[in-house]
């Protein structure tokens, strides 16, 4: 069953770790037991390819899972935000272990695979290897680097808007994608929102119109994907069903910090504190749903 374990189960580790920020203000034993599961899938990751490393090297010459193995360093930065107010130093460790692996991935993903990117092996994972750094400024403030974590928050949103372009362009013109990659569309939906949250931690001073814009544009591409989960939640399990986590979990995430934020900023939006508490729900309800698909398919074929 070790053997067994896909790579993309970070992404499940990646949207568990998040949703326990998520759901903290309701339930403080809620963030320990998604924090925990979270942790505890790393292990079995670290723990599978220690023994098996020729399955580790196989897998880092596949675009995909190259590009889906920047879950894993994010979540390595988010869960160090669990530590920080318990261990300090040990958090904090872990919080530049994670920026840097996640560096060496982008270095390594743009060396092998985008000189030049081969259009049709283009997918919206790639997002995760450019754009995921800004998990970083999200908890940026916790470890008191909001310089870095406002750095890593630009570059992010440098990388969306050329990614955007390069991805959608994809899709468009290579309209067949293969169906196990079909449900890392919703990936689509996880950028924009991943920098709007990382403006609001770390970028300071704050501008008004640029939180709004950013909300606005999250919510349309959320729209959007939301649109197409019915179909993909329908296909047979795959691996990339990793993608029905974390992009929704960080889309509540953004719109819970937008509506904060505008508050702040002088303009009340009732109706994102309603809008954010829908996604919420469904964000839990898929990032546990998707857990049970995994472990259920574990467990066939161990």
């Amino acid at each position: 069953m070790l053997k067994q374990i896909p790579l993309p189960l970070s992404g499940v580790m990646l949207g568990l770790a998040a949703l326990g920020n998520l759901l903290q203000n309701y339930s403080s034993a809620l963030r320990v037991f998604c924090g925990t599961l979270a942790a505890v899938l790393g292990v079995a990751l670290i723990i599978k390819y220690v023994r098996y490393c020729q399955l580790f090297i196989d897998d880092m010459n596949n675009p995909i899972m190259a590009s889906v193995a920047g879950t894993f360093s994010m979540t390595v930065i988010l869960l160090a935000g669990y530590l920080q107010p318990v261990i300090p130093w040990l958090g904090t460790a872990l919080w530049y272990i994670g920026i840097a692996l996640h560096i060496a991935l982008i270095i390594y993903f743009t060396v092998k695979f985008m000189l030049p990117p081969s259009m049709p092996k283009v997918f919206a994972s790639y997002f995760i290897v450019y754009v995921g750094i800004a998990v970083a400024a999200i908890n940026a403030p916790l470890f008191q680097q909001m310089a870095l974590g406002s750095t890593l928050c630009w570059f992010a949103m440098l990388s969306f808007v050329v990614l955007l372009i390069i991805v959608t362009y994809r899709y468009a013109k290579y309209q067949e994608v293969p169906l196990l990659a079909q449900p890392l569309f919703c990936i689509y939906t996880a950028p924009m929102s991943l920098c709007l949250a990382g403006y609001i931690q770390s970028v300071m001073p704050k501008s008004l119109g640029f939180v709004l814009g950013m909300t606005m544009v999250a919510t349309v591409i959320y729209v959007i994907v939301l649109l197409q989960l019915p179909k993909l939640i329908k296909l047979p399990f795959y691996p990339s069903a990793a993608a029905f986590t974390f992009p929704f979990v960080i889309s509540a995430i953004a719109l819970k910090q937008s509506f904060v934020c505008l508050g702040k900023l002088g303009m009340q939006v009732p109706m994102l504190s309603y809008l954010a508490l829908a996604e919420t729900a469904l964000a839990t309800v898929l990032v546990f749903w998707t857990l049970g698909q995994f472990m259920n398919n574990l467990v066939k074929k161990g």
